[in-house]
C-alpha cells in the first residue's frame, strides 16, 4: 500500500522512540536534572512497538528508525530489532544512537538485522564533549564507531549538531573524518525545540557556515533531508541538514511515535494521537488518521516549536 498525507506526500518512514531515557544529558536535548522516569505501565512494551511497526508497514512504511533518548539503554532492544525484521526482512531498519554502548552491542545489533547506524557526535574534543553531554567522554563514541565498522556496518552516518561558539571550531576535524574512512558526516542545524527553544539566537548557526570548507566539493545528491557532498580524494561524504535555513517540509515522508505511544505527525507540533491499547484494524486506522493530519510545514519561525516536549521525549 502507498499512503499519502493530505498534501500528497508519500509517507514511508517511521521514527519510533523506544525510550526517553539516556546516559547523557546533552545541553540542547534535555534539562540538566534529566527527566523524571515514567512508570513501566506508561511506556510502550516491546510487543506494542512491534504491532505499531506491523500496522505502519501495512500502510506502506518501509523504513523504520529506532530512536530515544538513547535506544541502546532500552531493555529488549535486540528482541525488538528481530521482531521488526520478522515482519518483513525488506524493512530498512536503522538506529540513531550516541554510540557509547556500541563497543559491546554492535555485533548483536548487526546479527539482529539492523541495517544502518546514525551516531551522534557533537565534538571530538574531550572538554567540549563533556560540556555538551554533561559528563561524557568522546573516546567511548569513537570506540563504538570502530566496533560498528568491525561488526560489518557500512555507510555509517555521524550526526553533528551545529552549536555556535561551542563546536564550530571543529568543522574541519569532522570533515577530515571522511578523508580516509567511508563515513558520512552530517551537519545539522540546531532547532528551537525543547531546551533550545529559549536559547539566544547567537547560539544558532546555519549550514552556510560550512560552505567555505566545501568550495571544491561536488554535490552528489539530495538524500532525504540531506544535501550530500563529496570532496576530492575523500572516501566519505558530507551532508548538510537545514531545517531552519532551507525547510525540507515539502518532501517530508516521516511520522514519529513516542516511547509513551503518541503518534506525532510533525516534529514541531503539539498535535499527538494516542496509540496505546489499540490493536489490529483499530491501530492501523489510528495511524492512518494521524498521517492524514500531518501539517503542511513546521512553523519554527521566531517563536520556536509549539510542542512542549523535550527532544529526548520525542525521539531524535
Amino acid at each position: 500500500m502507498i499512503m499519502q498525507d493530505s498534501f500528497g506526500r508519500t509517507i514511508q518512514y517511521l521514527r519510533l522512540s523506544v525510550t526517553d531515557l539516556c546516559n547523557y544529558r546533552c545541553i540542547y536535548c534535555m534539562p540538566e536534572e534529566g527527566v523524571c522516569k515514567k512508570s513501566h505501565a506508561d511506556m510502550l512494551s516491546i510487543e506494542e512497538m512491534t504491532e505499531i511497526v506491523r500496522s505502519s508497514h501495512l500502510l506502506g512504511i518501509s523504513k523504520v528508525r529506532l530512536t530515544g533518548g538513547e535506544p541502546l539503554v532500552r531493555k529488549g532492544i535486540i528482541s525488538l530489532c528481530r521482531n521488526i525484521k520478522a515482519i518483513d526482512s525488506g524493512i530498512e531498519l536503522g538506529i540513531t544512537t550516541n554510540g557509547a554502548y556500541l563497543s559491546t552491542m554492535a555485533s548483536e545489533l548487526k546479527n539482529a538485522g539492523v541495517d544502518r547506524l546514525n551516531i551522534s557526535l557533537d565534538s571530538m574534543n574531550s572538554e567540549t564533549f563533556s560540556r555538551i553531554t554533561r559528563g561524557g567522554d568522546p573516546r567511548d563514541v569513537l570506540c563504538g564507531i570502530k566496533a560498528a565498522q568491525n561488526a560489518g556496518f557500512e555507510n555509517i552516518k555521524i550526526n553533528t549538531v551545529l552549536l555556535k561558539g561551542i563546536n564550530d571550531k571543529e568543522l574541519y576535524d569532522f570533515i577530515n573524518l571522511t578523508k580516509d574512512h567511508a563515513i558520512h558526516v552530517r551537519f545539522i542545524e540546531l532547532m528551537p525545540l525543547g531546551v533550545a527553544k529559549d536559547w539566544d539566537s547567537s547560539r544558532f548557526m546555519t549550514t552556510a557556515a560550512i560552505e567555505g570548507y566545501l568550495h571544491n566539493a561536488e554535490l552528489l545528491r539530495i538524500n532525504g533531508v540531506a544535501r550530500v557532498y563529496h570532496l576530492p580524494d575523500h572516501k566519505g561524504t558530507i551532508g548538510l541538514i537545514c531545517p531552519m535555513s532551507n525547510s525540507f517540509c515539502p518532501s517530508c515522508n516521516k511520522i514519529r511515535v513516542t516511547a509513551d505511544g503518541r503518534l506525532k505527525p510533525c516534529l514541531h507540533s503539539d498535535q499527538e494521537f494516542d496509540l496505546r491499547g489499540l490493536q489490529g484494524e483499530a491501530l492501523t486506522e489510528a495511524i492512518k488518521n494521524g498521517i492524514l493530519q500531518k501539517p503542511e510545514s513546521h512553523r519554527f519561525g521566531l517563536t520556536g516549536a509549539s510542542t512542549a516536549r523535550y527532544m529526548n521525549e520525542i525521539g531524535g
